[in-house]
C-alpha cells in the first residue's frame, strides 16, 4: 500500500479548496478521531465564516491545492475574452456542467464558466439558477485573483467585468 503523498502547507498559507474556493490555513493540529491520532490543515473561509478541518494525508485527494501562478490567472482572463460557448443540451444537463467546473477548483474551467454565463445588457435577462451559478464562479474566480494579485476582491470583480464589457464592446 503506497502512503498518500502530504501537501507542504504551511499556517498563513492561502489554498484553493475546490468545494470552497480560496481559504487560508490558520494552522496544524493533532487531534484524536475514533482512537487515531491525525493531523490536521485547518482552514479558515472568512467571507464564508466558515473553518474545515482536512487531514494533511487527504489534502492531495480532495484537490487542495496552492494559489494559481500569475500566469494562470492571466490565461484565465484571456480565456474570459473569448466567445461564448455555449451547447445545445438541455439546461439542466449544462447546469451539472457548470457546477463540476465551478467545484473542480481549476481556474480556466471557472473563467470558462463566468463566460459563457455572462450577458451583456442588451441580452435575454438570465433565469435564476443561471444567475447564481453565473455569481458562484465570478465570486470564485475574483478570490483567487485577488488573493494571486494581492488586491482586494472588489478591485478583482471589476477587473473581470472591465474584461468582459471589453468582450461584449468588440464584438458589437
Amino acid at each position: 500500500m503506497t502512503k498518500p503523498k502530504k501537501m507542504e502547507f504551511r499556517p498563513n498559507d492561502f489554498i484553493v479548496y475546490p468545494a470552497h474556493g480560496v481559504g487560508q490555513i490558520i494552522s496544524i493540529e493533532e487531534q484524536d478521531i475514533a482512537g487515531l491520532m491525525l493531523e490536521l490543515f485547518v482552514i479558515s473561509f472568512e467571507k464564508d465564516k466558515m473553518t474545515l478541518r482536512v487531514p494533511t494525508n487527504k489534502a492531495a485527494d480532495v484537490g487542495m491545492r496552492t494559489l494559481s501562478s500569475p500566469d494562470v490567472v492571466a490565461k484565465a482572463m484571456t480565456t474570459l475574452k473569448g466567445k461564448a460557448r455555449v451547447k445545445k443540451a438541455m439546461w439542466s444537463r449544462r447546469a451539472q456542467e457548470y457546477e463540476q467546473k465551478i467545484n473542480s477548483g481549476d481556474l480556466i474551467a471557472i473563467a470558462e464558466v463566468v463566460r459563457d454565463l455572462h450577458r451583456a445588457d442588451d441580452q435575454r435577462e438570465q433565469s435564476y439558477s443561471e444567475r447564481q451559478l453565473y455569481e458562484a464562479a465570478i465570486e470564485r474566480l475574483s478570490r483567487e485573483i485577488s488573493a494571486v494579485s494581492g488586491c482586494d476582491e472588489l478591485d478583482a470583480q471589476s477587473q473581470v467585468n472591465d474584461v468582459l464589457v471589453g468582450r461584449a464592446t468588440a464584438a458589437a
